[in-house]
């Protein structure tokens, strides 16, 4: 009890200070009335009068002063400095700072789980780190993609390190006023170095440190990168400062971007001595996550399959996971079920990845367009693409799209042959093959921007040309600039070169419709059976489609192995 007494007058003696100075001076101002009330009697009617009308216009402005004006412009100005967030920070609520997430709790992620019981481990252990002339690691940073738990696993340490755990987060340092991020800092460790001293240690949790931690730089005149400076000189002082004294504060940060646009004095080895890097769950994870979270709802018996739903959501995060499991059984409550089947995860799914089905109504002519456009791509990616499955076709239209097919690689493939991107474009321009057999010429369906079939087969052949050294003209090299993270045209070449890049683009180009045209021909007859089934059920599953090349005899072109 002592200990957080003296803990507490620390944080808030300024407050104790201003409470006090208060109190003496109504104490005083009593005082002072009880003592004159003694010669007050002894005065004139007129004098008394007037010394009555002053004491009483200096009391009211005495208590307007002390309890209304000053109160208030101090907590006015308390609040426009720190936005609140000091004051969040600022409080010391053991009750809120006490996390209990297990480290089993935490799935889908077994690499950075190594390595976090690793740093649990030099937290519990410290002395045996000194026996060996090791350092406390002060600071870790989690670096991956959003929703795949980076903060539910600093919990789980904190939990098994049995420590106090401080959560900001990284836009709480980026205020309107120069110095307000870097008092907030300053208020952040203030209340850490107290927690250590009362708990033994205490973890910094700062998510989105990229908010605050990138690339300082010249000031332009209006305050706001001084600002930001100023924030980073603090952060950076704190940490150093904590190999002062032996407090056991551990700061783990976590962020979405690349390391390399974050500021290189954070980055440095003797800030943050530890990186762990977080990464979309692999294929056992997915399963395992599935199996974590259908435990918590009812299902139908036998009639729900984790290993299915794990090779259908390639690249899900955990978030996603567990929002496609809560969204499978709000389909089924509407539905007026209490317990969830696969046809209510799939139509999650199709929420997930595809969006909600639009209210766009289209003519006949329009829809059975559609579902040779789709065919097309249908029938393309089942017999042509080397690595994915083709497992839906639809034209309902979702998310602007009149129709769509949605292909997954049948494993996680981290790297691409010229096969696999010869089949990409194949895939792409299938649609327009199809539209050109079917009515003689194609739609605007082929075009559009971002996305459509033309920009995406003219974007992978660039890359083959311009960047794999996969052209037919031989040039070999890297013919694109890479900025940030964006790709920005062509390096200074010669017209010839360029044009020679081009021709091997289009050459590309022609050959794969060519294939693709051969193809579909001689699959006249599957092209109008898929897009007569399409158009009369709008939408076919992948049980469906595989029965489709079934009846035809076909079967799906798979990668051959790597011997």
């Amino acid at each position: 009890m002592f200990r957080k007494l003296i803990v507490f007058i620390r944080l808030y003696w300024i407050r104790l200070i201003l409470i006090s100075i208060s109190v003496v001076m109504v104490g005083w101002m009593i005082s002072f009335m009880i003592i004159g009330n003694a010669n007050y009697e002894q005065l004139e009617s007129f004098s008394r009068r007037n010394i009555s009308a002053q004491m009483g216009q200096s009391l009211i402005m005495f208590i307007f002063v002390t309890l209304i004006q000053v109160p208030l412009s101090f907590g006015f100005y308390y609040w426009l400095m720190s936005g609140g967030a000091v004051g969040k920070m600022g409080t010391l609520d053991l009750k809120k700072i006490k996390v209990n997430v297990k480290m089993d709790e935490v799935i889908g992620m077994d690499e950075p789980k190594r390595e976090a019981w690793e740093l649990v481990k030099l937290l519990k252990d410290r002395t045996m780190i000194k026996a060996i002339g090791g350092k406390i690691v002060k600071g870790t940073i989690m670096i991956g993609p959003p929703g795949c738990g980076k903060t539910y696993l600093a919990k789980a340490i904190a939990t098994e390190a049995g420590l106090p755990f401080l959560s900001s987060v990284g836009s709480e340092f980026v205020g309107m006023f120069v110095g307000q991020g870097a008092a907030r800092m300053k208020s952040l460790f203030k209340q850490a170095r107290a927690l250590a001293s009362l708990e033994g240690g205490c973890i910094i949790f700062i998510d989105e440190i990229d908010s605050f931690a990138r690339p300082r730089a010249a000031d332009m005149g209006f305050g706001g990168t001084t600002s930001n400076n100023a924030t980073i000189n603090q952060f950076l002082t704190e940490l150093d400062g904590l190999r002062k004294a032996e407090n056991n504060i551990i700061v783990i940060a976590a962020t979405n971007v690349d390391e390399k646009d974050m500021d290189e004095a954070i980055m440095r080895a003797g800030r943050f001595e530890r990186k762990i890097y977080v990464s979309r769950p692999n294929l056992k994870e997915r399963k395992d996550l599935f199996d974590f979270y259908l435990k918590k709802i009812k299902t139908v018996p036998d009639g729900v399959n984790s290993s299915v739903l794990a090779r259908r959501t390639l690249w899900f995060s955990p978030a996603d996971i567990d929002y496609m499991v809560r969204e499978a059984s709000l389909i089924a409550l509407r539905a007026s079920r209490d317990e969830i089947s696969m046809k209510d995860l799939s139509e999650a799914y199709d929420r997930i990845a595809f969006g909600m089905k639009s209210n766009i109504k289209m003519n006949e002519k329009e829809r059975l367009w559609t579902a040779y456009h789709e065919a097309g791509h249908a029938i393309i990616g089942y017999l042509l693409h080397p690595t994915d499955d083709v497992i839906k076709a639809t034209i309902i239209p979702r998310k602007g799209m009149l129709g769509m097919v949605a292909h997954r690689p049948q494993e996680e493939w981290y790297s691409s042959t010229r096969d696999d991107l010869m089949a990409d474009i194949k895939l792409s321009v299938a649609a327009y093959v199809a539209e050109r057999i079917k009515f003689g010429f194609t739609s605007a369906g082929v075009g559009g921007g971002p996305g459509a079939d033309f920009f995406t087969a003219i974007r992978v052949a660039s890359y083959m040309v311009r960047s794999y050294g996969m052209g037919e003209s031989g040039l070999i090299g890297d013919f694109l600039y890479y900025s940030g993270s964006r790709w920005y045209g062509d390096q200074p070449i010669s017209e010839k070169t360029k044009e020679l890049l081009d021709k091997d683009v289009q050459q590309i180009l022609q050959v794969c419709i060519k294939d693709v045209e051969k193809i579909l021909l001689e699959q006249r007859e599957l092209l109008d059976y898929f897009a007569q089934e399409l158009f009369k059920k709008e939408e076919l599953e992948y049980d469906e489609i595989e029965a489709i090349f079934q009846k035809f005899g076909l079967k799906p072109l798979t990668r051959p192995p790597i011997v």
